[in-house]
């Protein structure tokens, strides 16, 4: 709020207190130059590139990890051939692909993919994937995010098992029901120890995800991309928790905070969990 004195002409020989006793206080409203509205957009546009950014960053360690399984020629590795169609669906520049398979030629013979493991909120296990040419760095760097957050490094591995996941989608179909039964069929002929379909939005493609040893990972996707009427969205090597964790609403905060600022460092690939998310 501002305060307006209007001018009063002065009579000879008063004195400034009383020519400020003729004044009259007015408010007048502060006028708005759309400041908030444009800072509101920044932040939001901000926010989308920061966003975009983090995609762009975690397609190039799928790429890493892929390339680590079979080399970086997708015709020659099929997990990485799915992985590059599946960021490609995604819209991510074809030049950030070009990148990523370059760097993943370096990172192959120099670099190094490693595992840590951790405990959050007394009890969940956590599995942190990174892929780095600076092993101390990263090391801690992860420290000072779980001191952060009240974790620490800790041997977890016990509460996990590593298997092959390979998610599929069927185009629609009047047969869909019978597609999603002869895949099936023909994924567990090839490896595939387990299944279970998923829910879409709207339904309107069906999705299967198999689970495999990480030994037949690389067949059984082969084996899947060729498939008519199939695409592969993703496939990859996982952990997957032996029992899971139920967590409190405060530690499922904490929880959340947490994976949010692992999954935000470069270095870091993949975060998992022991803890029971919906």
């Amino acid at each position: 709020m501002f305060l307006r004195f209007p001018i009063v002409p002065s009579q000879p020989g008063q004195g400034w207190l009383a020519r400020l006793a003729q004044r009259q206080l007015t408010n007048s409203p502060a006028q708005c130059a759309g400041h908030n509205k444009w800072s509101k957009i920044k932040q939001k546009k901000g926010a989308n590139d920061a966003s975009k950014s983090a995609a762009f960053q975690r397609a190039t360690q799928d790429i890493l990890v892929a390339a680590r399984s079979g080399g970086v020629d997708p015709d020659k590795n099929s997990v990485l051939a799915a992985v590059i169609k599946r960021l490609k669906a995604q819209d991510v520049p074809k030049d950030n692909i070009t990148k990523a398979l370059s760097k993943a030629a370096k990172v192959k013979n120099s670099g190094d993919i490693s595992t840590y493991e951790a405990i959050a909120c007394n009890s969940v296990g956590i599995i942190i994937e990174c892929a780095t040419d600076n092993a101390n760095r990263t090391v801690q760097t992860l420290r000072e995010i779980l001191n952060s957050q009240n974790a620490r490094m800790a041997s977890v591995g016990y509460m996990f098992t590593r298997g092959g996941v390979v998610v599929v989608q069927i185009e629609n179909g009047l047969d869909a029901d019978e597609r999603l039964d002869t895949l099936a069929e023909m994924a567990l002929c090839e490896g595939a120890e387990d299944f279970e379909v998923l829910s879409s939005e709207g339904d309107s493609q069906p999705r299967l995800k198999f689970y495999c040893d990480p030994s037949a990972l690389s067949e059984l996707t082969s084996k899947l991309t060729k498939q008519s009427g199939v695409t592969v969205l993703e496939s990859q090597l996982d952990h997957y928790p032996v029992d899971k964790t139920t967590l409190s609403d405060e530690d499922a905060d904490v929880l959340e905070q947490l994976i949010s600022a692992l999954e935000g460092r470069d270095d870091v690939v993949r975060v998992t969990t022991s803890a029971d998310i919906p």
